[in-house]
């Protein structure tokens, strides 16, 4: 009977602050069942490392320069349908809402969520992955 080996879920934190890149990654890579694959810095550095790193999920920060993280979600999801994106941001008003119904995302987390409860969402999102 074949079965399929239990590999790691691949993630990648984008996210404009450095101090919430390292937060998070030192979190993650804590994690047995989580690889971190790679970090951005905006939208554009995602995008490219999307197509060199293949992860399962992506967690983006919405605004951030160069390109922003609605923008680069929706650049993603054409090309890589399957990766999961769980948008996370501090913002807090009417307009967030709207855009997050609009934008290709899998899933919201406010900055503000407890850490184990953001890995959590990472991982149900890297079982929705086939």
């Amino acid at each position: 009977m074949l079965t399929r080996e239990k590999t790691a879920i691949r993630v990648l934190i984008v996210d404009d602050h450095e101090l919430t890149r390292l937060s998070l990654s030192l979190a993650l890579r804590s994690q047995t069942d989580i690889e971190l694959v790679g970090l951005a810095s905006n939208g554009q550095e995602a995008i490219d490392l999307v197509h060199q790193q293949q992860p399962d999920v992506i967690i983006l920060d919405l605004q951030m320069p160069v390109l922003d993280g609605l923008s680069a979600s929706t650049q993603i999801k054409s090309t890589n349908p399957k990766i999961q994106i769980l948008a996370y941001s501090s913002l807090d008003d009417p307009q967030t809402e709207v855009m997050i119904q609009t934008a290709k995302i899998d899933a919201f987390c406010k900055k503000d969520t407890a850490t184990l409860d953001l890995i959590a969402m990472v991982r149900h999102l890297g079982q929705q992955v086939v």
